[in-house]
């Protein structure tokens, strides 16, 4: 098993609220709502605690997952033949992975379950886009110093 840092887990755990507040904040809130057919008053969470704190635990365990992804897929056996964990640990290349994640295993469950839901197509994107976004800056944490 790679050594993993939680604290920088549970950092990259945060990514999703807080980029959630603005990205269906301030950028693109009327379009989001639009997509939904919603009201903002419409969109309050009935029980908030409930709500953020199941969606961190939620960003916690992609985020743990996230950095087992990154470090097993470059692991190496040394001359020993002991596995090693050899990632680049950079802020790039742990984005890169956090991209590829979402495009192959996040997007496409999001846009199956979208279509089932008759979501637009316009929520589909805005919500795509956003987890990509995740990912990367998920990814991005976790290499560098998870």
């Amino acid at each position: 098993m790679p050594e993993i840092n939680y604290l920088f887990v549970a950092v990259a755990a945060i990514v999703p609220s807080i980029l959630g507040a603005i990205y269906y904040g301030p950028l693109f809130e009327k379009q989001w709502l639009s997509s939904l057919g919603k009201t903002k008053e419409e969109m309050v969470p009935s029980n908030m605690g409930l709500t953020y704190g199941l969606a961190l635990v939620m960003a916690f365990i992609v985020a743990f997952f996230l950095k087992l992804n990154i470090e097993l897929t470059h692991k190496e056996v040394s001359e020993a033949g002991e596995m090693v964990f050899g990632s680049f640990h950079t802020f790039k290349h742990g984005a890169l992975h956090g991209v590829m994640t979402a495009c192959v295993l996040v997007v496409p469950v999001l846009v199956s379950s979208s279509l089932f839901q008759k979501m637009s197509g316009k929520n589909i994107i805005l919500n795509a886009i956003f987890w990509i976004l995740c990912f990367a800056i998920m990814g991005g944490i976790l290499d560098q110093w998870a």
